[in-house]
């Protein structure tokens, strides 16, 4: 009777070992929803440091030179120079 209840303790914490593996919280289903989510968040932050990397790069020019000063004063508030003519070419 001895050995019975030692296979069937053995038995037992196997079925929960095995139970554990497949629907605890640190399952095989579980894992690999963690690496998808893991992939796409990696992605996400890429994306976020070129960002950071092109803002960072437009703030030094207009800091060191006027000439993004410039090109942005003419495309996005149509400013001119001093004696210069503005010619406006509309396209069909």
């Amino acid at each position: 009777m001895g050995s019975r209840s030692v296979m069937l303790s053995l038995i037992a914490l196997l079925v929960i070992l095995h139970a554990q593996l497949w629907l605890g919280r640190g399952s095989i289903p579980k894992v690999a929803q963690l690496q998808t989510q893991l992939k796409a968040q990696t992605q996400l932050n890429q994306q976020a440091v070129q960002t950071n990397q092109q803002l960072a790069a437009e703030v030094r020019d207009l800091k060191e030179g006027l000439e993004m000063v410039e090109e942005k004063a003419r495309m996005e508030l149509g400013m001119i120079k001093v004696n210069e003519i503005y010619v406006l070419i509309a396209r069909p």
